[in-house]
Formats: C-alpha cells, sequence, structure tokens
C-alpha cells in the first residue's frame, strides 16, 4: 500500500489480526498512561484484535512490563509481551550451544531471556563465555562495559538488545543503549548485531510468539517503529501522542513513512482511515482539505479535521518530491491545530 494513500474503510482493529504496540508515547508517557489508550486497547481486543506490546526496552522482564501495563488500566499477562532482550537472546541461542554462559552487559531482562533459552548468564569474561549480550540497564557501569570490552576483543559474537542513543526518564533524555555500545565498539573496532527496531529480529520475535498472518506495527517513532515496520514488509499506523510531531512526519524520508497516521491509538485502531485522492487540477485532497504541490512551492486550502489535513499535505509533498522548505511545511501544519 503506498503510505496514507490508500487509507481504509474498515477499522484497522478488524482489518489485522494482532496489533504489536510500542510502550512509551503509545500506551503510556512517563508515569501515566496516553488518554484513552487503556480504552482503545480494551475496544480492539474486543473487535477481535489481539494485542502484543513490543518495546526496545531490555531492562525489565515481560513479568515487570506486563504488571505496569495492568497497574496502568491495560490488562496484560507476561506472554503478551515481547522485548528485544527476548530478541536477542533468540539470535544469541543460535550462534553458540545449549548451556552455554553468557556474558550480560545489562540486566534483569537480560538475564531472564537468557534462562528462558537455557543459557546461563555471567558477568566476567573470567567465567569463560561464549557470547557477549549488551542492552540497557541503569546499573550498567565502567566495570561491566570493562568485562564485556575485554570479550568482544577476545572475538565472542556480540549481541546488542537495540542501539538507542537515548532513553527517556522524568529528568528528560538520558544516554541509552546506543550510548553504552558505542564505549565497547570504540574500544574494540567492532561492531554488534542488533535485534531491536527497526532491526527485523525483534519483529520477527513478536510475530513467531503471537503466530500473527497480518500483523499491524504501532509506534510513535519514525526511526524505530515505522522505520522496523517498513523494512519488515507489513503494515503500520503512527500515532501523534509521543515522539513524532506532524512536521516531522510531512518531511520524513521514504524508508520512515508510515502506512497510516492518527491522533491517537483510539482512532487510529477504530475507525476509518480516509483515502488522499488526486483531483483533477492535480491536488491532493482528503475530507475538507486540498494541498497543491509543485517543485518550489506547497499549498494548502480548506477546513475539516485536522488529521485529515496532514493526510493530503504529507502526499502532495511526498509525490512531488519534496516541495517546500520546513519554514513553509511548520506555517502549514500550524494551521491544522494538531
Amino acid at each position: 500500500m503506498r503510505p496514507l494513500v490508500d487509507g481504509t474503510e474498515v477499522p484497522l482493529a478488524q482489518r489485522h489480526d494482532t496489533a504489536l504496540l510500542d510502550l512509551d508515547g503509545v500506551l503510556y508517557v512517563g508515569p501515566d498512561a496516553v488518554p484513552g489508550a487503556p480504552e482503545a486497547v480494551a475496544l480492539a481486543a474486543a473487535d477481535g484484535m489481539r494485542v502484543a506490546f513490543v518495546t526496545n526496552n531490555a531492562a525489565r522482564t515481560p513479568q515487570t512490563v506486563a504488571a505496569h501495563l495492568t497497574d496502568l488500566g491495560i490488562p496484560a499477562e507476561p506472554g503478551d509481551v515481547v522485548t528485544s532482550a527476548q530478541a536477542a537472546a533468540t539470535l544469541v541461542a543460535a550462534q553458540v550451544a545449549p548451556g552455554s554462559r553468557v556474558l550480560v552487559v545489562g540486566g534483569e531482562g537480560l538475564d531472564a531471556a537468557l534462562l528462558e533459552k537455557g543459557l546461563r548468564p555471567v558477568r566476567t569474561a573470567a567465567e569463560s563465555p561464549a557470547a557477549v549480550v549488551q542492552g540497557f540497564s541503569p546499573q550498567v557501569g565502567w566495570s561491566l562495559l570493562a568485562e564485556g570490552t575485554y570479550a568482544v576483543r577476545a572475538g565472542l559474537p556480540w549481541i546488542a538488545s537495540n542501539l538507542d542513543s537515548t532513553v527517556p526518564t522524568p529528568q528528560g533524555l538520558a544516554p541509552g543503549n546506543g550510548a553504552l555500545v558505542e564505549v565497547i565498539a570504540g574500544a574494540t573496532g567492532r561492531r554488534p548485531v542488533a535485534a531491536g527496531k527497526p532491526e527485523t529480529p525483534l519483529h520477527d520475535e513478536a510475530v513467531r510468539r503471537t503466530g500473527s498472518r497480518n500483523p499491524l506495527v504501532v509506534g510513535d517513532r519514525l526511526d524505530t517503529d515505522i522505520e522496523g515496520a517498513r523494512r519488515a514488509g507489513v503494515a503500520s499506523l503512527l500515532v501523534l501522542t509521543g515522539v513524532t510531531t506532524p512536521t516531522d512526519l510531512v518531511l520524513a524520508d521514504e524508508r520512515l513513512r508510515p502506512t497510516y497516521v492518527s491522533r491517537d491509538l483510539r482512532t487510529g485502531l477504530l475507525e476509518a482511515h480516509p483515502a488522499v485522492r488526486r483531483n483533477e487540477s492535480g491536488a491532493w485532497t482528503c475530507g475538507g482539505w486540498v494541498c497543491a504541490a509543485t517543485v518550489d512551492a506547497i499549498e494548502l486550502t480548506g477546513a475539516g479535521e485536522g488529521i485529515d489535513g496532514l493526510r493530503a499535505l504529507c502526499v502532495a509533498r511526498w509525490e512531488s518530491g519534496g516541495a517546500g522548505d520546513p519554514a513553509d511545511i511548520g506555517r502549514l501544519v500550524a494551521r491544522l491545530g494538531l
């Protein structure tokens, strides 16, 4: 499907068998649930859609994540949660003998995922590990990074749960696993194999665990959720409740463009997505909005739901090859009230 062009008259909760939901920015922001998200999950499930929770966070176990979601009013079982730690453990298990020791540069999420695979987590290179797996944990310090460096320099397979450079905290963005990976990479001259979004191992893990045949990836980030879905060749829904702004979406490169976009999870899963059509004059229309683009300029007219205007604006710019500079796009987006 062409991103945002085709739309769907059937709600996505009825069109796809499984929603692979990102967490931060989709279901919660900080300590609080995104408004309407618990109700959206419940209604989608009532429509017959399976809901799975897919996260790049390797620090927490599925049990911890499920308990957190349940506390927020989103009932979840550990089996509903798929983490980058589990995907990383699958990659490790494919390269080492059963029961092997694996050096963990990370926390309990990786420990649990390795134990599930019958592998033995250790914390020093002196314990003769067969591989190194690295994932974010607030407890990772110099000593553990040094142990990882010794093992990686020895030539052992090295798997990273993800390469996110930052993680959100109540105080703001802080160094993520990608930043910690760079410490070992800089000391060894090697690069790890990554399991998390936008790489496909985490997606493959989620599909395998859920048994989905027609999954929908739902996220708030273009460079992890949406790019990951495009790499996997599956449909995606961008919700505007997290990191990505409407202007970011209009300016997005082809590899970052979602199949659908919505204000929030409820409208995204439970309402139709109108198609964006080209009229006789060559302009793109959606709802009450009309957007015309040339090589040098882009113009948006009309009125109606702001999200429809955003759809028209995105398609017009993408199909034109990039009309309008960021300042122009910002002014047009401001009219939409999103």
